[in-house]
């Protein structure tokens, strides 16, 4: 790519595999239980069964040339869900056996602070207020103690793009993170309104091991959505795709 260039020459998002956080949140919803019942902390919550069979397809569906090529460079997420997503891609073919994945706490999940671990109802009944003030500023700048705006997700994606601008030009690249953060990078990469992004949210979830795509233009440096939230991998192999209920706000990503 002429040096002039500083976009990837494609880059890839990917929200990780359905993970054991994701079970207990279900389980929680469907009890109407004020609290998820996890076993770890946010970070360190496994890939269920079913995640790992999902990061499996995804890299086999890449390995069999469906993309045409295969990612350079890897960035994940440390959260031990991404982690494993992007290493199980890695075993089954989507990249070359060697290459590393690059971890980078900028792609974490969005912090829920003082909410982390409560359900909606948990919400409304254990925290009235912040149920008030996420109803009045809007989830996109409703910041509760402790934890993060989307806002504030934003802040770190755009110092991360220009990491990747820095170091990645021309560069097949592939980020394995969280909903919000998929989400997040539409908002920076589209310039988008809060408005937009909102709209695209309440469309549906961000699938498990889902594809969201964008490619370089030349001739304005420019990243352009090609696709968005695709599970052609998990449906070629027969693996259930899994998506996160807005209506439960943590252990969501």
């Amino acid at each position: 790519m002429p040096a002039s260039h500083r976009w990837p020459r494609t880059l890839w998002l990917v929200r990780h595999g359905q993970s054991a956080g994701n079970v207990a949140r279900d389980e929680a919803h469907a009890q109407g239980h004020a609290r998820i019942a996890l076993e770890h902390r946010d970070v360190d919550m496994p890939l269920s069964r079913l995640g790992e069979e999902q990061a499996r397809a995804l890299g086999h569906w890449f390995a069999d040339g469906h993309e045409g090529q295969r990612p350079e460079v890897i960035l994940s997420s440390p959260y031990l869900r991404a982690v494993q997503s992007a290493a199980l891609f890695r075993e089954a073919g989507g990249c070359s056996a060697d290459l590393r994945i690059c971890l980078d706490e900028r792609l974490r999940e969005k912090e829920f602070g003082i909410l982390d671990g409560l359900t909606s109802a948990g919400i409304r009944e254990l925290q009235p207020e912040q149920a008030h003030f996420r109803q009045v500023l809007g989830k996109f700048y409703h910041r509760p103690p402790g934890g993060e705006s989307w806002v504030d997700v934003v802040f770190r994606l755009r110092a991360l793009m220009d990491t990747v601008s820095l170091h990645y030009a021309g560069k097949r690249v592939m980020i394995v993170a969280h909903q919000v953060v998929v989400l997040c990078m539409r908002y920076v990469l589209e310039n988008l309104s809060e408005a937009e992004i909102l709209e695209i949210d309440a469309l549906g979830d961000v699938a498990n091991c889902s594809i969201t795509q964008y490619n370089l233009e030349p001739a304005d440096d420019h990243l352009t959505l090609q696709r968005y939230n695709v599970t052609a991998p998990l449906k070629r192999e027969g693996t259930a795709t899994t998506r996160a209920p807005d209506s439960i706000v943590a252990a969501r990503g």
